[in-house]
């Protein structure tokens, strides 16, 4: 047999062999430390991540998957980030949790590993740790929840919670019926039933190549989901015994392919700085220009909240990831492969599309031209995005006066007040949520709208922010503006009363102020009292080193890889 990782651990007869063998024999057959893989299940299951909180019994099937292929299956808790529960933002945390699984697979003695995530932030960190060790991995997402109901109608989880907030603000829901709601929109386990971020980066897991083909949102109660992590089990003892890694899966066809499918999913623009990082992790080349040139002309062909009707439950009745990007397969690089050594184009062959309302054909889109699109000009000089696919058509190309607030907590406490000088024309502006001002890149860039214009029938303005929106929200948001307003951007600069035009077709955001009026303007000190300032801790070093959005908002020294070697022993 091939002599694996883990044998530098558990192979020999010296002192420190039997230490790391001894320790180990607990119940094992005795011919595990005899030259069989060894494969961590980095697993996030947390009761506090609620849409992960099934993954302990994913992990079993994985388990009996690697035993039977002739592995040895060990369970590696791994940080957990609840998006619903975590303050101020689970995306403050992305960096560490990667950091932290990183630095234990590096240290554990093991061959290859499952990477168990759901919730919004567990896949990307975990594939960012995946490749910076570069040992044979492979993803297996919880999946998504079943699909709710209220007043006899699909209820999707998050952008119904968007929606009915602002019903309730407006004065056409009671406060009571939307209490009701609460217990109709969690039906079963898993993560969230839009297609969210969650949904966006399970199925962007498998277009990279990182999953099992025809994995990706199969439902979080389906035995398909358990028969699947099975066969994973199997196939991760292959990867090892194949040395088939991140960096020979992950290329850049891989992520291009997967921008490709980012806009035929109609998927969630947290997407953007996601790939980035994990592009980073990998010295892949990959950029925030690259999202507009390869997607922005992709057609939209699921039809899924928040960009259409359906939910995850429908995507995977109608034919799932598979069916959908068969439509749009001569976008796809026939290069990029996957975790099971063949080309991910070779699994669109067989893959039908079972309901034409849920999947649109080629020929049907929901929208021409889906893709996340890039905007530059003098106030996002190094790019802001947004997603027309969620947007108010009429208002792509718009332009009106701002009304400025320098901090959520300034936005709170105005927003709804009766004498605000706003109308349906204004532009929003909310700064201070980047990475390092919030800190975190916090979801609070779908700011709701003014109570009085919400009675008066207004559901959408231009909306113009520093931090990011969830993958289940829905408007004409425009996100990630970088540099951010703690970073020295310009969006620090803006004054209530300032006209901002905002032109998608072309690409562009403008203050319309002189440049020699700019120069001369200063930060107020109410905007710079609303940046964060911790003094120790993660905060304080996140603070210190993360980098802007356009470049995946990973921290400035754990971009790139330092590999699966470890030198020294430990007695």
């Amino acid at each position: 047999m091939p002599e694996f990782r883990s044998s530098s651990w558990y192979a020999g007869d010296d002192r420190n062999a039997y230490i790391h063998r001894a320790w180990m024999r607990r119940g094992v057959p005795a011919d595990s430390f005899d030259g069989r893989p060894h494969i961590a299940i980095a697993n996030t299951a947390s009761e506090l991540t609620p849409c992960n909180v099934h993954l302990d019994q994913v992990a079993e099937s994985v388990k009996r998957g690697v035993w039977e292929a002739g592995g040895v299956p060990l369970n590696l808790p791994v940080m957990s980030l609840g998006e619903t529960q975590v303050k101020p933002t689970a995306m403050l945390w992305r960096n560490l949790a990667a950091m932290a699984a990183e630095e234990m697979l590096r240290a554990n003695p093991i061959d290859g590993v499952v990477l168990l995530g759901g919730c919004d932030k567990t896949i990307p960190a975990l594939l960012m740790a995946a490749a910076s060790v570069d040992i044979p991995s492979v993803v297996v997402s919880g999946g998504p929840m079943l699909t709710g109901t209220f007043r006899g109608t699909p209820l999707g989880c998050g952008t119904g919670v968007w929606k009915l907030s602002e019903e309730v603000r407006a004065g056409t829901l009671s406060q009571a019926a939307f209490m009701r709601s609460e217990s109709s929109m969690i039906r079963s386990a898993g993560h969230c039933n839009t297609m969210g971020t969650a949904s966006t980066m399970s199925c962007l897991a498998e277009v990279l190549g990182m999953s099992l083909p025809g994995l990706a949102g199969v439902p979080a109660p389906d035995a398909r989901l358990l028969s699947g992590a099975h066969e994973t089990g199997r196939l991760v003892v292959e990867m090892v015994h194949d040395d088939r890694r991140p960096s020979t899966v992950m290329t850049r066809e891989s992520f291009l392919n997967a921008i490709v499918a980012l806009a035929a999913i109609g998927g969630s623009t947290n997407a953007v700085v996601h790939l980035l990082a994990i592009a980073g992790r990998l010295g892949v080349e990959l950029t925030l220009d690259d999202f507009d040139l390869v997607g922005a002309d992709v057609p939209l062909l699921v039809d899924l909240q928040p960009a259409g009707r359906g939910l995850m439950e429908d995507f995977h009745r109608a034919g799932g990831l598979l069916a959908a990007l068969r439509e749009v397969r001569d976008l796809l690089s026939p290069q990029a492969i996957t975790v099971t050594g063949a080309p991910f184009v070779d699994y669109l062959q067989d893959a039908d599309i079972w309901d034409p309302e849920v999947i649109r054909s080629r020929t049907d889109p929901l929208k021409e031209s889906a893709g996340i699109a890039v905007l530059r000009g003098n106030l996002a000089p190094r790019g802001a995005v947004i997603k027309p696919a969620a947007a108010s058509p009429e208002l792509l190309k718009h332009r009106g006066r701002a009304v400025v607030f320098d901090s959520i907590e300034d936005f709170r406490a105005r927003i709804d007040d009766p004498e605000l000088d706003v109308d349906a024309s204004s532009v929003l502006v909310l700064r201070g949520c980047g990475p390092k001002g919030y800190p975190g890149m916090p979801e609070v860039a779908n700011m709701p709208l003014p109570k009085k214009l919400l009675a008066a029938g207004v559901r959408d303005m231009v909306r113009i922010c520093d931090g990011r929106m969830s993958g289940t929200a829905y408007g004409t948001v425009v996100l990630h503006v970088s540099p951010e307003a703690a970073a020295g951007g310009p969006l620090a600069l803006v004054r209530t009363g300032d006209y901002i035009t905002l032109d998608v077709p072309n690409r562009t955001l403008i203050l319309d102020v002189p440049d020699s009026e700019l120069d001369q303007r200063r930060p107020s000190e109410a905007t710079v009292q609303g940046f964060a300032g911790a003094q120790r801790g993660w905060q304080r070093l996140y603070i210190d080193h993360v980098q802007q959005a356009d470049v995946g908002a990973d921290l400035d020294f754990l971009v790139g890889s330092s590999g699966a070697e470890v030198t020294r022993e430990s007695h």
